[in-house]
């Protein structure tokens, strides 16, 4: 049958991590080459405003509204930074796991099959969709609070920061607006596309384990040699499996156990400003589909679906 293509469920992924500078050509990682430069650059436009937004913490740090207000985004955007950082060192894996994927064992073998991965690759198109949904709605809600409550009257900007000139005149105002807005939209996206580019990498360790519990109920007891070269292929498969799994464990550890830290503090700060702010104003709303955001992508990418893996595993 056609050789089934799994990169295609992730493009969306590798197209905004390549725009982002993380998915370098090959499987040997980062070279010394013009994409190289290519993703320093973006990065350090990216993730440089998380360094302006760290430095007001020196002005406002006798004001507890105003530092667990900046506190909240720190902590969401620095963990966004520390897992590009966690990514790159791993990227030379992820290539790997990538490239394992078109190996001929991890195929279907047959239409049945085929149609036993689809529904799976579909819920996660559904999850990766409504992920998409609230992160732009949050990032829309807090990037136009300026503009919805009059504060741009008095140049205010969409996160407070400080940089090493006079930003209330124009056109600082309007080129610091769009440099904040253009920075914080460009790591949500990424930090999403890695989330659910991990959360995908479980989902292929669950298919391969449908395939594998599929060709085994499949084994004809026919003759010797037959039932032995049939035997000795699945038990290839089961060990490519384990390979797969520990080498997607190892890409992503350190991700998740940062992202738990984290979530946590995020969540606690974020409720925290709730009792601070106008209920149900802009910035209200914006605090709820955060929190929305950072719970339902840690709990419901990473644990529902590594629970259901290791549900899969204790099964086969």
């Amino acid at each position: 049958m056609r050789k089934f293509i799994w990169k295609d469920t992730i493009k969306r992924n590798i197209f905004v991590l390549r725009f982002a500078g993380l998915w370098p050509e090959g499987v040997e990682g980062y070279k010394l080459n013009y994409y190289t430069i290519y993703s320093i650059l973006v990065n350090l436009f990216m993730n440089g405003n998380n360094v302006f937004q760290t430095a007001y913490i020196c002005f406002i740090y006798t004001d507890l509204q105003a530092l667990t207000a900046i506190f909240f985004v720190l902590v969401t955007d620095w963990l966004a930074t520390i897992k590009i950082i966690c990514y790159i060192n791993n990227i030379r894996i992820l290539q790997h796991l990538i490239l394992d994927l078109e190996r001929t064992e991890f195929q279907p073998r047959n239409d049945c099959q085929l149609h036993l991965v689809l529904p799976t690759l579909k819920t996660w198109k559904i999850v990766y969709e409504a992920f998409v949904a609230v992160t732009v709605t949050a990032m829309l809600l807090f990037c136009l609070i300026p503009l919805v409550d009059g504060a741009f009257k008095e140049f205010r900007l969409p996160f407070w920061a400080w940089y090493p000139y006079e930003t209330k005149i124009s056109p600082n105002y309007e080129l610091t607006y769009i440099y904040q807005v253009v920075s914080t939209a460009m790591l949500a996206a990424t930090n999403l596309n890695m989330d659910t580019l991990m959360a995908a990498l479980m989902m292929y360790v669950a298919i391969q384990c449908d395939f594998l519990s599929d060709n085994v109920k499949h084994v004809k007891n026919n003759e010797d040699s037959q039932f032995v070269n049939e035997f000795e292929y699945h038990v290839k498969h089961h060990q490519m499996i384990l390979r797969f799994a520990c080498n997607t464990n190892k890409f992503f550890n350190g991700i998740v156990l940062g992202q738990f830290f984290t979530s946590a503090a995020a969540l606690a700060l974020a409720m925290f400003q709730l009792t601070l702010v106008v209920p149900m104003s802009s910035e209200f709303i914006s605090l709820l589909f955060c929190q929305f955001d950072d719970s339902t992508n840690f709990f419901v990418l990473l644990v529902w679906q590594r629970s259901r893996n290791e549900g899969k595993f204790c099964c086969y």
